[in-house]
């Protein structure tokens, strides 16, 4: 019986095996731009990367090898299995350079911190003196966030038809949001392909608006990167706040718009020509509804408190803030933590929230919230009318109670994780407020919190540090995904 099981153990490993070692190939390639950034502005880290990429790509090479003769279709366990070790592999093989760089000197726990960081497009940062590091390890960084925003897997099904094995399983255990079943082509390839060329488009846009706003070419390139992945990693320690340039906030708040609504509506708008499908979509209609009120609400706040004078200014900085922080992007000012105190505790209680399905951001989706709100409406009119039927519906369309139930787990989970987290991360020392805004900031793939990280998290301890890279991969992999693969369900047969 037990060599029965370690057979069947051994047959799903190789085939997991071959998948996870094909892709860390792939993403040991990425560690090549910045030997080529790092040669273009002559300050230096080429052999951190090029000792980062012969790792990777060996141990890539020597999982994929043994099993390269294996085929058999993925199943829904083995995308999530892929999905959950690649994203941890990847992190840690993504820490590698920052580790054995020179400049920053970092722990090893502070580089994986940093690269989990970048790949879940949080942008939470334990660096500091971020305009004098090497242009190598600024570029990585970012990187990072454009290859984690919409998701190397999908890149990987869309190009390596050579995997031979199922992309669906891998799309849908990679795919932010509650229904993810919906295809844009009916191929999965062709699907993750047509995501990818708009991702592509799309950043190359936002990098040559940045460029007429006033950007260096090296710093449009890295902010399209961070903000089209709604990541926030900048090149300064102000920020954008660096540039003083009400230009450079604009398109930064069209691209970080860009980046939280589903690249699905993106796809269909792009299809029919017809901006209009923005404002029909429940979903998006419902967010740029929330973004305009909470961007009016933080202005007049601003204004009432004295923190700004001039309405143009105050409206510009406060949405900005309000997309940033909504969004999950992180992007700053300045010390928006120092404004009156109603404001950054509800733009951190709004990060919950997040951008739409399907894109870039963090946090639980509008979509799920909106399912949340008239589910609670549905209760309160069967207290009045115990025995009726009463449909949720979205655009027109009945919403399964299967998918409603499966939006309450998720947020209950979410919640309960939340919560014991909290409880981790204060029992290291750290106070109330920091607590909450770490886990809070990281969970959401926001990236700033409050109280003493609200700059960055370099003096929090190593467990509180360990902890965090979990909630941000449980964040960026929408809790379940992860979570699946320690269920004794998932294991059995």
């Amino acid at each position: 019986m037990r060599s029965l099981f370690q057979g069947r153990l051994n047959y799903y490993y190789a085939i997991v095996q071959r998948v996870v070692g094909l892709l860390l190939m792939i993403f040991s390639v990425s560690m090549l731009a910045p030997i080529g950034v790092a040669l273009i502005y002559g300050d230096g880290e080429i052999e951190a990367f090029a000792i980062g990429f012969a790792i990777t790509l060996a141990t890539g090479l020597a999982a994929w090898w043994p099993t390269r003769r294996v085929e058999r279709e993925l199943k829904i366990r083995d995308g999530f299995l892929v999905v959950v070790l690649f994203w941890m592999v990847l992190s840690l093989f993504g820490a590698i350079p920052l580790w054995l760089a020179t400049q920053p000197n970092m722990s090893f726990t502070d580089a994986a911190f940093e690269s989990v960081s970048g790949l879940t497009t949080t942008g939470a940062t334990v660096l500091t003196g971020l305009d004098i590091l090497p242009h190598a390890i600024l570029f990585w960084r970012v990187l990072l966030h454009w290859m984690g925003g919409l998701g190397i897997i999908v890149l990987a099904v869309a190009v390596l038809p050579m995997l031979g094995v199922g992309g669906m399983q891998l799309y849908r255990a990679e795919t932010p949001g509650p229904i993810k079943d919906s295809k844009l082509t009916p191929r999965i390839r062709e699907t993750a392909k047509a995501l990818w060329y708009l991702y592509v488009s799309l950043t190359i846009v936002s990098a040559a608006l940045f460029w007429l706003a006033g950007n260096s070419p090296f710093d449009a390139v890295s902010n399209a990167f961070s903000a089209i992945a709604t990541g926030g990693f900048a090149n300064h320690d102000l920020s954008l706040g660096y540039y003083q340039s009400t230009k450079v906030e604009l398109v930064a708040i069209v691209s970080m718009l860009i980046g939280a609504i589903s690249f699905g509506m993106h796809f269909t708008v792009w299809r029919s020509a017809n901006p209009l499908n923005y404002w029909r979509d429940p979903e998006t209609r419902v967010f740029l509804i929330m973004v305009l009120g909470a961007g009016a609400l933080t202005t007049v706040v601003l204004l009432a408190a004295g923190t700004y004078v001039d309405l143009p200014d105050a409206a510009v900085r406060a949405v900005f803030q309000v997309v940033s922080i909504g969004t999950t992007t992180g992007f700053t000012l300045g010390d928006y933590w120092v404004w009156p105190s109603f404001i950054p505790m509800f733009l951190l209680l709004g990060s919950f929230i997040g951008g739409c399905a399907g894109a870039t951001t963090g946090g639980m989706k509008v979509v799920r919230f909106m399912l949340l709100a008239r589910q609670g409406t549905r209760e309160i009119t069967r207290l009045v009318h115990p025995n009726a039927e009463i449909p949720i519906k979205m655009g027109g369309k009945v919403i399964p109670d299967r998918v409603v139930q499966a939006v309450w787990g998720f947020f209950s989970v979410y919640v309960t994780v939340f919560a014991v987290m909290f409880l981790i991360l204060l029992a290291t020392g750290m106070n109330e407020l920091t607590s909450f805004s770490a886990v809070a900031a990281t969970i959401n793939n926001v990236g700033p919190g409050l109280g003493s990280v609200a700059t960055n998290m370099a003096g929090i301890p190593s467990l509180a540090k360990w902890v965090l890279c979990l909630a941000m991969l449980l964040g960026r992999l929408e809790v379940f995904t992860l979570l699946v693969i320690l269920t004794p369900a998932f294991w059995r047969r």
